[in-house]
């Protein structure tokens, strides 16, 4: 590539991440209409997005997790399907099954496919530790290889496609905790908290009137995918890769050089899709900040939604009351 190449790329960056800071700006605004706070959350749900990850999203019941998904695929103007898991739901009822038709003229009859919910571009897999292993692995080929296989046949899924799965933490009887192998193709791993005294008058206030606002359109599925893209072009230096990288390492018992507190507290710790998502984080915040490389503290502030699901603590962890975000924060200490 030619200087003059190279110095137009740059400048297009450049441009490029000034339109999504705008765009970002009036994604908040549009869902700030229907949505009183959560303003991180939403930020790192549009972060997994711009990096085509998948989110993982726990909190109790009544903390707007549906409310949110799909104000948000409104204000992206993007197909939106809600699925509620069940123990009774069977992998065809998310990704689509065969009926029989006939021909009125000829009488024949043939299959013809119908698609399920699985072809959306925004799909809320609520609840998705209630249902057997066998439909969550129908999710997991979906996930991962952005398609689905039905029917002897292979459907590619439209671009973008982003599953946001929740997971009520206070009722466990009945349900079917996601296999590690799972859980590691989420990005992020969010934890919804209860509102403040304030923003809770103003929901309150909001939803017991006559008031329906409308959701306009602030980004598209062509923006979605141009922003995925220049999210994938941005630098970053070697200091910083070799950073989240180490993090990475050191949440592994089994490394020489992790820390005392993670041999005593930690099974397993992340893998290398950690280390992947850390910078692809970092690359997505720093966009969003407007700048064109991420340093360390951009990993910084992906490392708790990245490692929480990734790090498998032991029963010494147990026993002395020690969870994961606290084993996060002393790595990030070090």
């Amino acid at each position: 590539m030619s200087k003059e190449s190279s110095k137009q790329g740059q400048t297009s960056d450049v441009e490029g991440i000034s339109r999504l800071n705008k765009s970002f700006g009036d994604l908040r605004r549009e869902i700030a209409k229907v949505i009183v706070g959560q303003d991180e959350i939403v930020k790192q749900i549009f972060l997994t997005i711009l990096s085509r990850g998948h989110c993982l999203l726990i909190g109790v019941p009544g903390l707007a997790k549906t409310l949110l998904v799909k104000t948000l695929s409104d204000a992206l103007n993007l197909k939106f399907s809600r699925i509620q898991f069940t123990p009774d739901l069977m992998p065809s009822d998310i990704t689509g099954t065969e009926i029989i038709e006939e021909n009125v003229n000829t009488g024949e009859r043939s299959f013809r496919f119908v698609k399920g919910p699985l072809f959306g571009n925004i799909i809320l897999a609520d609840e998705i530790n209630r249902t057997p292993p066998k439909t969550q692995s129908a999710l997991l080929e979906a996930m991962q290889e952005y398609r689905v296989t039905a029917a002897g046949q292979t459907f590619q899924l439209e671009q973008p496609f982003f599953v946001l799965a929740t997971q009520n933490p206070i009722e466990q009887e009945g349900t079917y905790p996601l296999p590690e192998a799972q859980l590691d193709r989420f990005m992020f791993n969010l934890w919804l908290d209860y509102p403040t005294f304030e923003e809770e008058v103003r929901i309150v206030q909001s939803t017991t009137g006559d008031l329906n606002p409308a959701i306009s359109k602030a980004v598209g599925a062509d923006d979605i995918t141009y922003f995925q893209e220049l999210v994938r072009r941005v630098p970053v230096s070697d200091s910083v890769v070799k950073y989240a990288v180490q993090l990475a390492n050191l949440t592994r018992p089994q490394n020489g050089k992790a820390p005392d507190f993670v041999k005593q507290y930690v099974s397993y710790g992340a893998g290398p899709r950690a280390s992947q998502y850390l910078i692809l984080a970092a690359k997505a915040n720093a966009a969003l900040d407007n700048r064109l490389s991420p340093d360390t503290d951009d990993v910084k502030q992906a490392a708790l939604p990245v490692l929480r699901h990734r790090i498998i603590t032991n029963f010494n962890a147990e026993a002395e009351n020690t969870n994961t975000p606290e084993i996060v924060r002393r790595l990030l200490e070090l």
